[in-house]
C-alpha cells in the first residue's frame, strides 16, 4: 500500500508540468471538498473502465470454457473474490500480458494526463459523470467478449452437432465417454489457433476505455 501511495505520488509530481492551469481553490473553501470528490470519482473511472477491458476477456474465457466443459475447473481468485473457471483465469492472464506489451500502463497514464483537459477541475463533480457515460461501456464489455469467444463457440458448437448425429447413427457409441476428450481438444486447438489475434480486439478495447477520458 505504501508502495502505491508513493507511486501516485511520482505520478502526480511527474503529470502536473503537462496539467492546464486552472482555478485555484483554498483548502478552507467550500468547493475544495467538491474539487477532491470530483478527481477521486475520476480516478475510479478510469480504474474501472481499464478493469472491464480485462472484464470482457475473462467473461469470453468464461464462454469458452462452458462449450469446452471445463467450467468444474473453477479456482478461489483472489483479484475477484470469487470463483473464475480456469480458461477464464487463462485468458486473463493472457490479457495482462498484452496490456504490458501494448504498453496498456502509458496509455492509462495518458489517460489521466489527458483527462484534466477533457474534465477540467470543478467543484461541479456530477457533471464529470453524467459526460462519461460509463454504461456504455458494459455493452461493448458484452459485445466484445462474444465476438472474441464466437469463432471457438462455432467450432465447438459444430462439434457437438456432429456428436449427436453419431450417436444417433451408432447409439451403442458411448458418446458421454468420446464427447468431453474431443471437445476439449478442439477446444484448446481452437484456443491456440485465435490466441496471436487477440491483440486486436484488446486494442480496440483500451482505446474505447482510454477515449472517454482523452476527450476523443
Amino acid at each position: 500500500m505504501r508502495v502505491k501511495v508513493a507511486l501516485a505520488l511520482f505520478v502526480a509530481l511527474a503529470c502536473q508540468a503537462t496539467i492546464p492551469s486552472s482555478l485555484n481553490y483554498s483548502i478552507a473553501s467550500p468547493d475544495a471538498l467538491a474539487v477532491v470528490l470530483q478527481q477521486v470519482l475520476i480516478g475510479l473511472s478510469i480504474g474501472f473502465a481499464v478493469r472491464l477491458v480485462f472484464a470482457a476477456m475473462e467473461l469470453a474465457g468464461e464462454v469458452v470454457g462452458f462449450q469446452m466443459g471445463l467450467n468444474f475447473a473453477a479456482f478461489f481468485d483472489p483479484s475477484l473474490n470469487s470463483q473464475s473457471s480456469a480458461v477464464a483465469r487463462f485468458f486473463g492472464q493472457m490479457a495482462t500480458l498484452l496490456f504490458v506489451v501494448l504498453n496498456g500502463h502509458i496509455m492509462v497514464l495518458m489517460a489521466v494526463t489527458k483527462s484534466f483537459e477533457a474534465f477540467p477541475v470543478s467543484p461541479r463533480f456530477l457533471d464529470a459523470l453524467a459526460s462519461m457515460q460509463l454504461y456504455r461501456l458494459g455493452t461493448d464489455l458484452f459485445a466484445s467478449a462474444l465476438w472474441i469467444a464466437l469463432p471457438m463457440v462455432g467450432m465447438l458448437l459444430f462439434v457437438n452437432l456432429a456428436l449427436g448425429v453419431i450417436s444417433r447413427v451408432a447409439p451403442q457409441i458411448n458418446i458421454f465417454a468420446v464427447g468431453f476428450p474431443v471437445t476439449l481438444v478442439v477446444g484448446i486447438v481452437g484456443i491456440a489457433v485465435t490466441l496471436p489475434t487477440l491483440d486486436q480486439p484488446m486494442i480496440a478495447l483500451m482505446e474505447r476505455a482510454i477515449g472517454i477520458f482523452s476527450g476523443s
